[in-house]
């Protein structure tokens, strides 16, 4: 060591901290090649703190503002008793100092799903993040629990521990509560608080204080949310038999137009069929509004309905095709061309069958 670096060693009187960013929660003042001068300024700023550690010992926290420091430790007086160790002091004094500002929007998460039992689904796989907020609330306590005298001690050196901690607290919450899922996920802001209460005392064991919890998301897996999602589904649909028919009439234009072979024949033919009994149907309703614009009254069902020639089933009267089974229905004799008061199976006339 040079006399000008000796020299030049003895006479630090300002120890100070400028934070150069947002990812440093403490940081020491270097000392390997200096040492303290008795009466030195040490100026601490806003949201910091400075913690001075004389003889391995914690002497003395300093929060804001300007202040001197006294020790026992002359470092010209010291160098030269030990000038055979390189002019080192056994006597060291450090001073770290903590930064207080709140880390904000720091992420949590379920890197894996958590299975808890639920009321409605059973055992069920949840998912759910979020973002915190905290401070270093106890310098002292987090310097003596986490950081140590490392020469810098970072956001990220605590950010697993901190996670996972949240996780676990956040799972044994759903165990405690025994809140069904749907209720969960629809009171996010409720969950949030409860939670964040129950991680104070985690918080501050390692000095630290969560200013700041949100629960952002609460979800099932994605095989999970599609059984979810076809129950809600069913549940607004309400009456599943009008669905199956508004269903059945939506995919009978696509089928009938497609071309699948026996398959598409057939769907085909259903769709003849549907549309037949459908204008079946309206035909009938027409010929009673007829009936009634001419007569004044209609005519009651009972009295307008005849019976199909080939499936018994009542149809409105005048009708050529059964709308249930599609046969035609013989209005004339095709031997006798004997004219048919209604559908009949045989002639009245001359006893030919009609059916």
């Amino acid at each position: 060591m040079g006399i000008l670096d000796f020299v030049k060693k003895q006479f630090i009187d300002i120890i100070q901290w400028t934070e150069e960013g947002d990812e440093v929660l403490a940081w020491r003042f270097p000392m390997r090649d200096f040492e303290i001068q008795q009466g030195a300024q040490l100026t601490v700023r806003e949201t910091q703190m400075a913690l001075f550690v004389h003889q391995g010992q914690v002497a003395d926290l300093f929060g804001p503002g300007q202040h001197t420091i006294k020790t026992q430790n002359v470092p010209i007086l010291t160098d030269l008793q030990h000038w055979d160790k390189m002019f080192e002091s056994p006597f060291k004094s450090d001073v770290y100092f903590f930064s207080t500002r709140l880390r904000l929007d720091q992420k949590w998460g379920t890197s894996n799903p958590i299975t808890i039992r639920d009321k409605e689904f059973g055992a069920v796989r949840l998912r759910t993040f979020g973002i915190y907020a905290y401070k270093i609330a106890d310098p002292k306590l987090f310097f003596q629990k986490v950081s140590g005298t490392r020469e810098t001690y970072r956001v990220a050196d605590v950010e697993g521990q901190l996670r996972n901690s949240i996780v676990s607290v956040l799972t044994d919450h759903f165990a405690e509560s025994q809140i069904p899922f749907l209720d969960m996920a629809a009171n996010q802001v409720e969950l949030a608080k409860a939670v964040g209460d129950k991680m104070t005392g985690m918080f501050g064991a390692l000095g630290l204080s969560i200013e700041n919890f949100q629960v952002q998301n609460v979800s099932l897996p994605e095989e999970l949310q599609k059984r979810l999602d076809e129950r809600i589904g069913m549940g607004v649909v309400g009456d599943m038999g009008r669905y199956t028919q508004f269903q059945t009439a939506q995919a009978i234009p696509i089928a009938a137009a497609a071309e699948g072979g026996v398959a598409g024949a057939g769907a085909g033919l259903g769709a003849g069929i549907a549309m037949g009994q459908a204008m079946g149907q309206a035909l009938g309703q027409a010929a009673q509004g007829v009936a009634a614009g001419a007569g004044g009254v209609a005519a009651s069902p009972a009295a307008a309905a005849v019976a199909c020639i080939k499936c018994s089933k009542a149809i409105p009267a005048g009708t050529k095709f059964c709308p249930e089974c599609g046969a035609a229905q013989a209005l004339s004799c095709p031997k006798c061309n004997a004219k048919l008061a209604k559908p009949s199976k045989f002639c009245p006339e001359c006893g030919t069958a009609l059916g």
